[in-house]
């Protein structure tokens, strides 16, 4: 079998990008349309007065990242991938209010950049090639500094055509400097979904999909394989299509269900999991053997505490939960929801034999209790201030598989004018954000450089799953000047088309 290789992907060229420049973005927006408006810029001053009104706590905290290829070991199979040196990449760790200087070197052979999930960052660092930075080139080194306002469970990866689908990711932790929560010790653990390097890569994915399913999506309940594209992958949890693309393995942190993962801890013992999906196209559903969960946060803030079996992760979300451990060796699964398959680990604090990779886990049977973010409460610390709305944005996820024609309102993102669509929105308002999933399959939302809380009192989140012909009313303070990226974070379905941007008026 000849091993994938990677390729450079379509994008937009750094020559042209540097005769556009962050500054022309305005001018070419205007072009396109004599009525666009002035938006604020990512060099603009109120992002540096925005910043400097964080304050923070003067601590800088310094990190390196190379971006490189590398080889991952997956129980005997190799594949050639990229990575920041380990997969997962580092865990960073800082208070809420330090500042975080982190160099990225690019060894790639292509242009890369680092966009830092969850965090409500500065919008010239927010890592998102053609709108708020140059692309950093081969060869080339970025310096990333901002205040990392908030705690909470974050991660970092590209944002630069369908690089997260390999090993370029790694963790965030910015800790409360006055932590509520009592436990003796804490896991972090990464699920993925992985075929880099060894049936694809993912560009050959993209080129693939893009082809789109024509008269192949009336199959029926059918479920198999067909080149890179899984057919028949369904889930109630989901509301039908669960995802379509096929991955020879599933990973906790970065190990295979052959070679799994070992979490060591002691009975008796209450441990913080924090619970990242870093998956290019697989929601998990994740479970401890004879435990239950007790979920206090959602993508970094604080929800009223709820006691579940298991937890249903989009791609993008975080979750954490406190565990009180028993005595034993226990499966700890993240199901591939809809794919039939699963990744796995082994949590173990005494002797006994491990249990095998498909051991049947009660936690995930029928009628368990699942955490999902339409059964939490945002905590009283977490909840937005109540006012009126003064602005509306109704976003509607469009596009279908038959002609793999994602995008927001019918229209699918260009990369080469990423202002075109843009919504205008303006400093001080509160946003009310209606976004209605107009497809026939689920897709992870995902806003850059806000929090926003769901209706009714649900919890702050940065990204939520919209399942099918559903519609979430998202709330969230414009408080945070700049363009700012707003998508579906399946991998695929944005860099098809269904991202567009939120961009502040001048």
């Amino acid at each position: 079998m000849t091993t994938p290789s990677h390729r450079p992907a379509p994008q937009l060229s750094r020559r042209g990008f540097l005769a556009l420049g962050i500054g022309g973005l305005t001018v070419a927006a205007l072009a396109s349309c004599t009525q666009t408006p002035t938006w604020v810029a990512p060099t603009d001053p109120a992002v540096d007065r925005t910043e400097r009104d964080r304050g923070g706590s003067g601590r800088i905290v310094t990190t390196a990242l190379t971006a490189a290829a590398t080889t991952l070991d997956l129980a005997g199979t190799t594949a050639r991938t990229y990575s920041y040196g380990s997969i997962p990449g580092p865990v960073l760790r800082l208070q809420a209010g330090d500042t975080l200087q982190a160099t990225l070197r690019n060894q790639l052979p292509i242009d890369t950049s680092v966009h830092w999930h969850g965090l409500a960052l500065r919008n010239d660092m927010d890592g998102v090639p053609p709108l708020t930075q140059q692309p950093i080139a081969t060869g080339d080194t970025f310096q990333y500094e901002f205040i990392t306002p908030d705690p909470g469970t974050h991660w970092f990866h590209p944002h630069v055509g369908a690089q997260l689908d390999t090993g370029l990711y790694g963790v965030l932790i910015v800790e409360d400097p006055n932590e509520p929560l009592s436990y003796d010790d804490e896991w972090v653990i990464v699920l993925d979904d992985w075929l880099d390097g060894v049936t694809a890569t993912p560009d050959d994915v993209l080129d693939e999909l893009r082809e789109g399913m024509g008269d192949m999506g009336s199959m029926g309940e059918m479920f198999m394989r067909m080149g890179n594209m899984l057919m028949g992958a369904d889930s109630d949890l989901l509301g039908g299509d669960a995802g379509d693309v096929y991955y020879p393995h599933y990973l906790i942190n970065g190990k295979p269900a052959a070679d799994p993962a070992q979490f060591i801890g002691t009975p008796g013992s209450k441990v913080r999991i924090r619970f990242i999906n870093a998956g290019g196209d697989t929601a998990f559903r994740v479970a401890l053997g004879g435990h239950r969960l007790t979920v206090t946060h959602t993508d970094g803030y604080p929800v009223e505490p709820l006691e579940v079996d298991s937890v249903l992760l989009g791609m993008g979300e975080r979750y954490d939960v406190i565990v009180t451990l028993g005595d034993g060796a226990f499966p700890l699964v993240a199901e591939a929801v809809g794919k039939r398959e699963r990744a796995f680990a082994v949590a173990r604090t005494g002797e006994g034999q491990a249990p095998a990779a498909d051991v049947e886990l009660a936690e995930l049977g029928d009628g368990r209790r699942v955490a999902t973010a339409e059964s939490l409460t945002a905590s009283g610390a977490a909840a937005l201030e109540r006012r009126g709305i003064d602005r509306t944005v109704a976003l509607t996820l469009t596009g279908s598989m038959a002609k793999y024609d994602w995008g927001f309102n019918g229209k699918q993102f260009d990369m080469h004018d990423p202002l075109r669509d843009a919504h205008a929105i303006a400093a001080g308002e509160r946003v009310l954000l209606t976004v209605t999933n107009d497809t026939d399959m689920w897709h992870p939302f995902h806003l850059h450089g806000h929090t926003y809380q769901h209706a009714a009192g649900g919890p702050r989140k940065d990204t939520s799953i919209v399942l099918p012909k559903q519609t979430l009313e998202l709330e969230f303070d414009a408080d945070n000047p700049g363009r700012w990226m707003t998508h579906c974070h399946n991998i695929y379905h944005g860099e098809a088309g269904m991202m567009t941007v939120l961009a502040y008026r001048a």
